[in-house]
């Protein structure tokens, strides 16, 4: 199978509300694929799409190869899923929601102390969920989402309200469930953690993919500057054209150990994401 996730021309509607309007996008296995874009942008419904709870109004959508309208149970065993509400059950404890989980989707027994070991809870296992900080329960939802090993990985803005260590660990995390060939499909408006993570983004705004393609390469697409930006020891910044014109005077400030940073003028994904839209994504 070339892709396992694919939408074509996707629209959706709510009560007459246009909310996606033609979405195209492809993820292929083992690929990190983050859908960026601010809060009521449409990623939250595409994600729905994408895992059956919710029908595009026209346009085609399919994982692994499934009409997303008619998935079935064995194509949802190979799907794990962290949505942004989380789903934990408070009362019981971290081992019980996982064994909870393991009886729906078959897994063994001794895979829940697995991946609790992988989440760093092996020694809260018998704690309630009530008593796990935000980060803790981040990683208790994505070791459910992962138990089953799945070939798709649903990620809704996995690392929202983190601190950098916590989130930090999800993204570990993440990384591991890619080693193991599967596709992860996260959705973000953190500019920063999609340009770590992703092999490739779409931008989202307005229903609309506004732009596609490797992160670097976007910024890249944008920088119409294409400047050398050079900080001196002196503290004076030196602005100069990115190519061979500029070559010798650079080569100068070296051999005068002059230089403190050089950067190149690429925007960042934030700044391109604002030039497309006019707005941020808080």
């Amino acid at each position: 199978m070339e892709y396992v996730i694919e939408m074509q021309n996707v629209v959706k509607n709510f009560d007459h509300k246009e909310v996606l309007k033609g979405v195209n996008l492809k993820v292929s296995s083992g690929e990190i694929f983050g859908l960026l874009g601010p809060s009521g942008a449409g990623k939250t419904t595409i994600i729905k799409i994408l895992t059956g709870q919710l029908r595009c109004t026209e346009g085609a959508s399919r994982t692994l190869g499934k009409d997303t309208g008619a998935l079935s149970a064995s194509i949802y065993r190979k799907m794990g899923m962290m949505m942004d509400n989380l789903g934990l059950y408070e009362r019981l404890s971290c081992y019980d929601n996982l064994k909870l989980f393991a009886k729906i989707y078959g897994v063994r027994p001794g895979r829940i102390s697995e991946v609790l070991k992988q989440v760093d809870l092996l020694e809260a296992a018998r704690e309630p969920v009530s008593k796990l900080s935000k980060g803790m329960r981040g990683r208790l939802a994505l070791a459910r989402a992962v138990m089953n090993e799945p070939e798709i990985l649903f990620l809704d803005e996995p690392t929202s309200g983190l601190d950098p260590q916590a989130a930090a660990m999800i993204h570990q995390l993440i990384k591991k469930q890619q080693e193991r060939g599967a596709a992860i499909f996260l959705t973000t408006h953190n500019m920063e953690e999609a340009a770590k993570l992703c092999d490739h983004i779409a931008l989202l705004n307005e229903g609309k993919i506004v732009e596609y393609g490797a992160p670097k390469e976007i910024c890249l697409r944008y920088n119409h500057q294409n400047r050398l930006k050079i900080r001196l020891l002196d503290g004076r910044n030196v602005m100069l054209p990115n190519g061979k014109l500029s070559a010798d005077e650079v080569k100068e400030y070296l051999a005068k150990e002059m230089v403190e940073t050089i950067h190149s003028t690429e925007p960042d994904l934030e700044t391109v994401f604002m030039e497309l839209t006019g707005r941020g994504l808080e």
